[in-house]
């Protein structure tokens, strides 16, 4: 345990007002919001500046005092939360919210790692702009935990994940030194990219403290459709359709099964925009289409069986409305009691096979489970996840997590796809990385922590197995 002494010193650097040792007060800070893991903490930090980060990872090094980041805590595989023991101090950039420069004729926005994603957003469509990044979470998350995460959500189809979104970064580095990296360059071949190793690093390379964020125009308009479609299959061929046709306008492309619906439906308030009940749903969307676009491309789809019904939103609302059922659908999941995740990839064009295959593995696993697979088609990515059947109690569920992981983890692995497509490895898929990654590819992940972190202080036990 931390000795008074050393806390003190540590509380020194941010001031005793955002040093929080108060059991009471961390609980928000150690809890992860999924009820897997409740951690503990010698102290919270919550520091207002690059420099007190800076002067925190000085005091860590000598110290050898294990530092967990910490930005939004809205992380599903505790990555951002501390382990039991409470020999760890945590650190939340909650403090540093600086929207530091909107820079319109440039395309960016340079930001510290505290701010909200939706503020950025918002910053963005003050200047007539658009940050497309865009989660459920976007009200709590920040986009320190977005970038070291590599966030993904509704619009990779058409921008990319948070890698790709991000030009330049400022880092604070295990022993206290600061990289100024933020840049605004579009192109700079000087040699290595080092933004892109805390991209997706979660905290165990450095601390991102402050980031250079691309900005787009903001489109003039949408079309926004919500779809009734046969399967999978039909999903597929309709985004392909959509994409040839639209001249590669679609922006989003969502995926939603009828038990999904069913329990959006009945917790949520929702109620389902279509009067037929289909197998499934597409959630879709072109910027700036020319006039009754999607209408054309409808026509075409249901006159090759590819549509059963659809509804376009008419007004700005009606839009919100639509993708409110999508945002509301993973929220739904909760009242039905335990639910085993998986954020997964697979090809595109293997996502029918995909849930197939998983379904019918999930099936062998435990029978009377019910699967719940929805999320970012267009991308590959597909939220593979797997609710306590009907009676069972939630603990003794899911106390089969690592079963029903090996399960679908083997689909995945068969069809050349990643176990985790945009939420990150953390502290909860660490034990597959060694399965996953072969002993090369393992070996330089390890040597670049170990270059970095050599005494292992930065959010140790996370992503990377030593």
């Amino acid at each position: 345990m931390m000795s008074p002494d050393l806390l003190n010193q540590f509380a020194s650097l941010v001031g005793k007002a955002n040093a929080i040792c108060n059991p009471a007060e961390m609980v928000g800070y150690l809890h992860e919001q999924r009820d897997l893991w409740t951690g503990k903490s010698a102290m919270v930090l919550r520091p207002a500046s690059t420099v007190e980060v800076a002067a925190i990872m000085k005091l860590a090094t000598a110290t050898r005092t294990p530092i967990v980041p910490q930005s939004g805590n809205t992380g599903l595989v505790g990555g951002g939360v501390p382990f039991e023991a409470g020999n760890e101090i945590l650190l939340s950039l909650d403090r540093m919210t600086k929207i530091v420069a909107v820079d319109a004729a440039d395309n960016t926005m340079t930001v510290e790692a505290g701010v909200t994603l939706q503020a950025v957003q918002d910053a963005a469509d003050a200047a007539g702009r658009l940050f497309p990044l865009s989660l459920a979470s976007q009200g709590s998350c920040r986009i320190g935990g977005n970038l070291s995460t590599n966030a993904g959500g509704l619009n990779v189809l058409a921008y990319g994940n948070a890698r790709d979104l991000c030009l330049g970064l400022e880092v604070v580095l295990p022993d206290g030194r600061i990289w100024n990296g933020l840049r605004k360059l579009r192109k700079d071949n000087t040699g290595y990219d080092l933004k892109n190793s805390f991209i997706g690093a979660e905290g165990t390379l450095g601390i991102i403290t402050s980031a250079v964020l691309k900005l787009y125009p903001k489109p003039q308009s949408h079309e926004t459709g919500f779809i009734a479609v046969p399967s999978p299959q039909a999903a597929v061929d309709l985004l392909s359709l959509m994409r040839e046709m639209s001249g590669n306008r679609v922006v989003a492309f969502e995926l939603m099964p009828r038990i999904g619906m069913d329990f959006t439906v009945k917790h949520m308030g929702i109620t389902d925009p279509l009067t037929e009940r289909p197998p499934w749903y597409a959630l879709t969307e072109l910027a700036d289409p020319p006039e009754g676009c999607l209408e054309k491309i409808l026509e075409v789809a249901m006159e090759r069986g590819l549509v059963m019904d659809a509804t376009l939103a008419q007004s700005e609302s009606q839009r919100k409305a639509l993708w409110n059922i999508r945002e509301m659908m993973p929220e739904s999941q909760k009242y039905e009691g335990g639910s085993i995740k998986h954020d997964v990839s697979v090809p595109v064009s293997k996502i029918p096979q995909f849930i197939a295959e998983a379904t019918q593995a999930v099936k062998k696993f435990m029978p009377t489970a019910r699967v719940m697979s929805f999320g970012h088609m267009g991308d590959g990515n597909m939220h593979f996840n797997v609710t306590q059947p009907i009676g069972m109690d939630k603990k003794q569920y899911l106390e089969s997590w690592e079963g029903m992981n090996a399960a679908v983890f083997a689909v995945v692995h068969e069809l050349g796809g990643s176990i985790s497509a945009e939420h990150g490895i953390g502290r909860l898929k660490i034990g597959h990385m060694a399965k996953i990654k072969s002993s090369v590819e393992l070996g330089m992940m390890q040597d670049v922590k170990r270059l970095y972190d050599p005494l292992n202080i930065m959010n140790p036990g996370k992503v990377i197995p030593l």
